[in-house]
Formats: structure tokens, C-alpha cells, sequence
């Protein structure tokens, strides 16, 4: 493939797959700064390995497991970041939240939740959330999908705990 048909075909990916880049990365990183630095190398590292793709897998498959590396990776760097950071002064953190919907508190919840899951519990949640089969969680990855209905069962028993408590 010449670059401009590598071009055109990345342009197209991020065109048509930008959603699985966006939720993704809303999935590992809280901060908006971050969040763009996660989609950026996402990019990059699709933009590298689009020479490698094998077509003998779906394409969405291929973009998640690359972008979820990138996330995994880019949340463990993260993880000694925030140990870093200074926290906001008292008068700050005191701003407070317009109020929220009932489904807005059940969706910072969720959110909450899934905050606390480890790397590959946050990537199942969030392929299950796509409404992934146990069969293509597996092949994303690289589990087995008996491995992955399993983790996804403990992972929803777990949700159903943290929402009635």
C-alpha cells in the first residue's frame, strides 16, 4: 500500500471507529488533558501498525485491541502521575455540582464503579457495555470466551452489589 492509500484508508478508520477511541479513552482517563494525549497516541499507534493489519480479523477488533493497550499502558503511567499532583486548596473544591438527573447519578456511578475495576476488568465492562459478544471480548483480548463470560459475570454480580449498596 502507497502512503496516499494509507492515507485515505487511516483517515477513513478514524472517520468511521472514532467511537471506540472516544470511549475508550473516557474509560481510563478522567482529566480532559489526558484524555486527548490517550486519543493522540492511540492514533499514532494505528497510524504505525496499519501496515500490519490482518484482514482475517474484524477491523473494530483490531482497533480495540490497540487502543486498549495504549489505555492499559497510558493508565499504569498514569497511576504514578497522580501521586504528583497537588491537590486543589478548600475554597476550590468547594464549587458546587449543578444538580443531576437520577440516570446522570446512576451513570457517575457506573462510572465510579468501573473506575475501580482492574485494567482487564475495565476493558471486559467496556466491550460488554459495546454490546461485544463473549466470543469477540475473547478475540480482543486474548482470552478465551469461557474465560470472558466468566469475568463477565463477576464483573456484573459486583455492579449489582455496588448499586444496592
Amino acid at each position: 500500500m502507497n502512503e496516499k492509500e494509507q492515507n485515505q484508508l487511516f483517515q477513513q478508520l478514524m472517520e468511521q471507529h472514532k467511537g471506540i477511541l472516544f470511549k475508550i479513552a473516557r474509560t481510563y482517563c478522567q482529566d480532559e488533558e489526558d484524555r486527548q494525549d490517550i486519543i493522540q497516541e492511540m492514533m499514532i499507534q494505528i497510524w504505525q501498525s496499519l501496515h500490519k493489519y490482518n484482514d482475517k480479523f474484524k477491523i473494530s477488533t483490531w482497533l480495540y485491541r490497540i487502543s486498549l493497550n495504549v489505555a492499559i499502558s497510558f493508565y499504569r503511567k498514569d497511576a504514578v502521575r497522580i501521586g504528583n499532583r497537588t491537590a486543589l486548596n478548600e475554597h476550590f473544591s468547594q464549587i458546587q455540582e449543578s444538580e443531576t438527573t437520577e440516570k446522570e447519578q446512576q451513570m457517575k456511578l457506573l462510572e465510579q464503579f468501573i473506575n475501580k475495576l482492574n485494567d482487564l476488568d475495565k476493558a471486559l465492562i467496556l466491550l460488554y457495555l459495546e454490546d461485544k459478544s463473549h466470543a469477540e471480548i475473547a478475540e480482543i483480548l486474548g482470552i478465551s470466551a469461557s474465560n470472558a463470560s466468566t469475568k463477565v459475570g463477576r464483573i456484573k454480580d459486583k455492579l449489582k452489589q455496588y448499586f444496592t449498596t
